[in-house]
């Protein structure tokens, strides 16, 4: 039964970077055992973006066990701190944190100026998209050159990631 499953919620620049890295759907398949989540906070700002939009939708439709779209709906103490986390950050990411903090969730965002902190001192646990490729990597779902690949086409789309050799990278989660 996935309610009990730990999930990982998906922050909008993940997404970004897995959709013009044409690996999207790869993206539910390098944790399987585990419940993605997309809040209805960062749905609404990649829906701003008809591809993106439809991709999410059809995942949503057609892969539910994969990708679930859910309404953040904070309560109480979690209220007041996405207020504060509001006065500095985005609604996307601070929605995420707030939903993990209060969840026990995993953070999939690779904004690490607005997350590493909080995460850190709320235990939150996080994937950058370096380390979903990490794991996609070791996990043999992606081959190195297809994850080289990967990095360039995001980058030459706009995007900024480090370039690193995936085969040398280290990931300081494990999950």
């Amino acid at each position: 039964m996935t309610e009990n499953k730990t999930k990982i919620v998906l922050d909008s620049d993940v997404v970004i970077h897995f959709m013009k890295g044409d690996c999207f759907t790869l993206l539910f398949n390098i944790f399987p055992e585990y419940q993605y989540l997309i809040l209805d906070v960062v749905y609404e700002e990649l829906a701003k973006n008809a591809q993106t939009r439809t991709f999410i939708d059809n995942i949503v439709v057609f892969m539910p066990d994969k990708l679930k779209k859910i309404q953040f709906q904070p309560t109480g103490k979690m209220m007041y701190e996405y207020a504060q986390l509001l006065r500095t950050l985005g609604r996307g990411e601070s929605a995420c944190m707030i939903y993990c903090y209060d969840n026990k969730d995993v953070l999939g965002s690779s904004n690490l100026k607005d997350i590493k902190e909080y995460c850190a001192s709320h235990d939150i646990t996080y994937l950058t998209t370096l380390d979903f490729l990490y794991y996609a990597y070791i996990r043999k779902k992606m081959t190195k050159k297809e994850c080289d690949e990967f990095i360039q086409k995001v980058l030459s789309k706009g995007s900024k990631l480090p370039l690193v050799d995936i085969s040398t990278y280290s990931c300081s989660v494990a999950i």
